[in-house]
């Protein structure tokens, strides 16, 4: 087999908007063929991350590295045959599934005359395209600043065509990155002051959030594990859902209602993913901040996934990160969704491992089923925190509450 290898799947298929050509190269360190479907799925991901700005997918490229070279990241010969590959596919974007250092960037774009963007550019630049509101679009700003600061790399004149995004990959809407580093700087600074006046006024609504006493449950998973869709279930709310990565970035919180009788606000996060940026980590932590104020937390778990155990563990490892030493493996809530795609065996198969399991519930928030056992959990979360105030009444005299409990 040769040491460069393609990857051919349905992930190249036709793309009915109007986008740019890439090639996705995916550079594996140690590669094994009993990897190779360990392999599929990064891959997999990076094409969706591509898919997401809009890129049309040319070509795909696994490429075998026995040595990280500190100038190109690959080998002399694997850079031709990228070079070859990119001219062949009339393609002007290089997409590298891994992070690739500033110096290697600028090497490559000037041997392949093309933009090569890293994991971490595509997942800001998806960031930018998916930010609504003015705190998310300040958020995603501060972290292409300091993904850009070490670089500086300008933004190309054939891509300005595009629009919206982080900036990197050009167009009207970019603010364009000042090449002075002083000037970065400085932006940065106004930048971390405009959200410590939104975090201000996020300590003054907890605040009187607080002194209404009602919980607060807050939404966490892998992107696109259905967050939203279980928003919306729970809330009865028209929360945007749509089958992409990231398609939530900015906090929503509802009020909701239990039979008439109890309430909890429920808030829905954005979405984690493998090698989640450290620079959106840092920039969107007043809005990941919510988690560590949160009574308890649903984790929403795509079981049709077939890397969902991975999945799961980089959510856990990435809350552990957030919370430190406020992690608490009791606040949280399993919901393993998305059960009307699998087959009868493994349904019947995780219903019971999910019966051995104190904490967690297998539902489909599309078909609405595994409701009752979801609001049965969060019942009695609630219940139990209730109980702690001196004016609680246990609500269970409620016919609805009393068949559920």
């Amino acid at each position: 087999m040769d040491k460069t290898f393609k990857i051919k799947n349905k992930i190249i298929e036709n793309n009915l908007t109007e986008n740019l050509n890439c090639i996705i190269v995916h550079p594996e360190i140690n590669f094994h063929l009993s990897f190779s479907e360990k392999i599929l799925k990064k891959v997999n991901e990076i094409c969706n991350l591509a898919k997401g700005i809009n890129l049309k997918i040319k070509d795909i490229k696994t490429i075998k590295i026995r040595k990280i070279i500190p100038s190109y990241l690959f080998g002399k010969g694997q850079v031709e045959n990228i070079k070859v590959l990119l001219n062949r596919k009339f393609s002007k974007i290089l997409i590298i599934n891994s992070e690739v250092s500033p110096i290697q960037q600028r090497n490559l774009e000037k041997k392949l005359n093309c933009k090569v963007l890293d994991r971490t550019a595509l997942i800001i630049e998806i960031f930018g395209k998916r930010a609504k509101t003015k705190e998310g679009k300040i958020q995603v700003e501060l972290a292409a600043l300091l993904y850009q600061k070490t670089r500086l790399v300008r933004s190309w004149t054939h891509l300005e065509r595009q629009r919206g995004g982080a900036g990197f990959m050009g167009g009207p809407g970019e603010k364009q990155i000042e090449s002075d580093k002083r000037q970065i700087d400085k932006k940065i600074i106004k930048l971390k002051k405009e959200l410590k006046k939104i975090e201000l006024n996020r300590n003054v609504q907890r605040k009187q959030r607080n002194k209404s006493s009602i919980p607060i449950i807050s939404l966490i998973g892998y992107t696109n594990a259905g967050k939203s869709t279980l928003f919306n279930y729970l809330a009865k709310e028209n929360v945007f859902v749509k089958n992409q990565l990231f398609a939530t970035l900015d906090t929503t919180m509802r009020k909701v209602s239990l039979f008439n009788k109890l309430y909890f606000i429920l808030s829905d996060t954005i979405g984690f993913i493998s090698n989640l940026p450290t620079q959106l980590i840092v920039s969107f932590q007043t809005t990941l901040e919510e988690i560590n104020f949160s009574d308890y937390i649903l984790h929403v778990v795509d079981i049709s996934n077939s890397d969902w155990e991975n999945q799961r563990e980089i959510v856990i490892n990435t809350l552990k990160n957030i919370l430190k030493e406020n992690y608490n493996e009791k606040k949280i809530i399993e919901v393993w969704n998305k059960s009307d795609l699998l087959n009868e065996e493994n349904n019947n198969y995780y219903k019971n491992i999910i019966s051995r399991k104190k904490n967690a519930v297998l539902v489909s928030s599309k078909k609405c089923t595994g409701k009752n056992e979801l609001l049965k959990i969060i019942l009695k979360k609630i219940i139990n925190i209730k109980k702690k105030s001196p004016n609680f009444t246990s609500p269970a005299h409620s016919k609805k509450i009393k068949a559920l409990l």
